[in-house]
């Protein structure tokens, strides 16, 4: 080939890639890169942001097709990181030298470092977060403070959970166990469910219904047919603009807390763009519009100083700063657990 040829071939080259470095391809959820703040990052970096909304299977079934490429950054759950890095090797490390750490809520941070940990690197850290907890009318149950306060004589008949997972673990804190402790012994988790399992049958004459939508709770919690549950820290806030007596409250024994994350795919061509959106969309009046947009908070540091001031009231009597430390984050669940988990709850909706 021709040296001048050569050269030509060369520097277009180059321009191609330069070009495409200005472009961050972000695979993330619905909420989490609202307009607003696409067009403000694009203006004050110059760089161009491609949205492809999605959900975490999804986003592991196009990056497992790829071998990690196709997008820039992603934002899988935290436990949706370990396990598909060990088994398909999609994702690259985090460069924490290039994270704005005061950005972010530091319980928050290390829990997700610590559970996207593979091999010694950290491939996750945490943007959007949410809860399960209570959901109290304060009036008429403002003694549950706690999972096993459902079962209390005071709320007989007027209490409500879903039989799923989110209960068992619940549950297994508030009765002084430790369920994320026992992921790696089979034989000792199921010692754990089973002392829930019969749990949830000794408390099963004061239970109202087992809730199975959102929409069934909120009409049960309205009537006052419910005066407490189990359930999300946005459906509490929801109740509560309707209703000042009714609101979330984080359990004495932990709130269980799911995080999205930010994830750098193998394959990334825009890491610098994929580091700057993230220190971007952390700093807390970014911050705050995402969680306009999408409902929840993120792990920004001080956001919640910046959304609206009903919101801001209701996160702040519902999470004080001790309340967010002891969140209890789902780690990622081991094969065969679920198959344990499903039997207990079987059981429990078979009891007399």
């Amino acid at each position: 080939m021709p040296l001048v040829l050569s050269a030509a071939i060369a520097t277009a080259a180059g321009l191609a890639d330069a070009a495409s470095a200005e472009t961050l391809r972000l695979l993330t959820w619905g909420g989490y890169a609202p307009e607003n703040v696409v067009a403000m990052f694009e203006k004050e970096t110059g760089i161009t942001v491609e949205v492809t909304k999605s959900n975490n299977e999804e986003m592991i079934a196009k990056l497992r097709a790829t071998g990690g490429g196709g997008f820039d950054l992603a934002q899988p759950s935290q436990d949706r990181i370990a396990g598909p890095q060990e088994e398909f090797g999609i994702y690259k490390p985090i460069d924490l030298s290039k994270i704005d750490a005061s950005l972010f809520i530091p319980s928050m941070l290390e829990a997700t470092k610590a559970n996207t940990t593979v091999g010694g690197e950290v491939y996750g850290v945490p943007h959007v977060w949410g809860t399960s907890g209570l959901v109290v009318d304060t009036a008429k149950a403002g003694m549950v403070r706690d999972y096993t306060d459902l079962c209390g004589d005071a709320v007989a008949g007027k209490v409500s959970y879903r039989l799923k997972r989110p209960t068992l673990i619940g549950f297994a804190f508030a009765m002084g166990l430790d369920p994320f402790a026992a992921y790696g012994d089979e034989a000792a988790y199921k010692q754990v469910i089973d002392q829930v399992e019969a749990k949830l049958i000794a408390c099963k004459p004061g239970v109202k219904t087992y809730w199975g939508g959102g929409d069934e709770l909120m009409g049960l919690m309205r009537s006052g047919e419910v005066v407490a549950s189990m359930a999300w820290d946005t459906g509490g806030w929801k109740l509560n603009a309707d209703n000042p007596d009714i609101t979330f409250v984080a359990p004495a024994s932990g709130a269980l807390g799911w995080i999205d994350t930010f994830a750098l795919p193998k394959k990334t061509k825009a890491e610098d763009a994929a580091y700057q959106w993230i220190n971007f969309v952390m700093r807390p009046d970014i911050a705050a519009m995402i969680t306009e947009a999408a409902g929840n908070f993120t792990a920004s540091k001080g956001a919640d100083e910046f959304v609206s001031a009903e919101l801001k009231a209701r996160y702040q009597a519902s999470f004080p700063p001790e309340a967010v430390d002891n969140i209890k984050w789902y780690p990622p669940v081991p094969a065969g657990l679920e198959v344990i988990e499903g039997a207990a709850l079987d059981r429990v909706k078979a009891a007399n």
